[in-house]
């Protein structure tokens, strides 16, 4: 007896597509993976680990170096946040916040990131950076009882994450840098 599958209804869940964002807003979902300098660097401590046994003995030094390179690679997955817009809810690493709650998300490119990180950052503001990834996107809190005034997130995607959160490409606006070394 050979059964068929039954047909899918509206109500089985949300499409691969959609991503159970809120109507007409793009799902989002992205890992701030290390960069190739990360992984090089990963590797690197590995082969002098590695290499540091090899008066010892040979074969120990080549299980320490595997050992190292797995752990290494290991720790750099298991730390990697994710950063997610899904079911109205913004996800930085572990910390998550509605979408409702937030307010003028706009893009930062690295030289405006390297402002907020700076002389503009207020203290309470929530950050989840990467300095390997040179843009972000900069978004208020509009909750009256959270102290924090707003997220800084860096993603590779900032146009795609503002789209999420509900927002539009708005230029940014420029840095001042006068009395700067470098502007």
């Amino acid at each position: 007896m050979t059964t068929s599958p039954e047909p899918a209804t509206p109500h089985d869940g949300p499409s691969p597509t959609t991503s159970a964002a809120p109507a007409g807003r793009p799902g989002f979902s992205e890992r701030l993976w290390p960069g190739p300098l990360g992984w090089a660097a990963v590797v690197a401590f590995a082969a002098v680990l590695g290499a540091a046994f090899v008066p010892v003995d040979t074969l120990l030094s080549l299980v320490v170096g595997v050992l190292a390179l797995l752990g290494g690679l290991a720790g750099a997955v298991l730390t990697t946040p994710r950063v997610e817009v899904e079911r109205g809810t913004l996800r930085a690493g572990t910390a998550h916040i509605p979408v409702r709650l937030l307010a003028a998300p706009r893009v930062l490119d690295r030289a405006a990131l390297r402002t907020e990180l700076g002389p503009a950052l207020d203290a309470r503001a929530f950050a989840c950076l990467r300095s390997w990834i040179g843009t972000a996107v900069r978004v208020e809190v509009r909750d009256p009882q959270d102290p924090t005034p707003y997220w800084i997130v860096s993603t590779r995607r900032p146009d795609d994450l503002v789209a999420a959160l509900g927002g539009t490409r708005l230029p940014t606006p420029p840095t001042a840098t006068a009395g700067h070394p470098e502007g």
